[in-house]
């Protein structure tokens, strides 16, 4: 015959439980913000800096077939093709540098921020649930900042 306590929880239940919450306390320890942090900033960089790397060939020169997705594809309001094409190039390059290097890290992941808004109202509004993926780490960054292993510590700036 299974016991029941007074509290309604049988003992077996109190030990899973206790057993689970000694391994979430571990996995707590094990996983800080600041091994989230780099993580955020390390995955959300290279998305961003890949993506900024398909529109340019050699350093930063910006390719015609950039320049022709923003023509005919991205079409943003109410910024020329030509500067859309340079921004986000240019943006996709500087702010996930800046992201791997822990330096600025909320504005790096602010403007990160504002250009994943921008793609999905303006670009590609279907893919919400990427967006939201990229929305969910960048967030972490604005409100925690790049974490121990960042320049920004380093340099004491929050």
């Amino acid at each position: 015959m299974n016991h029941v306590s007074t509290t309604g929880i049988t003992p077996s239940t109190t030990g899973l439980r206790a057993h689970w919450t000694t391994i979430a306390h571990g996995l707590q320890r094990l996983i800080t913000h600041d091994v989230l942090a780099i993580a955020g900033r390390l995955a959300i960089a290279a998305i961003f800096f890949m993506s900024g790397r398909t529109k340019v060939d050699g350093f930063l020169h910006i390719t015609d077939g950039a320049y022709e997705l923003f023509r005919t594809e991205y079409k943003l309001p109410l910024v020329p093709p030509e500067i859309a094409a340079h921004l986000a190039a240019y943006a996709e390059h500087l702010f996930p540098v800046l992201l791997v290097l822990g330096l600025f890290t909320r504005l790096s992941a602010l403007a990160l921020l504002g250009l994943t808004l921008t793609i999905q109202l303006f670009v590609y509004p279907d893919a919400w649930p990427t967006h939201l993926s990229w929305a969910g780490l960048l967030l972490y960054l604005v409100g925690r900042g790049g974490g121990a292993l960042s320049l920004d510590r380093l340099l004491r700036i929050r």
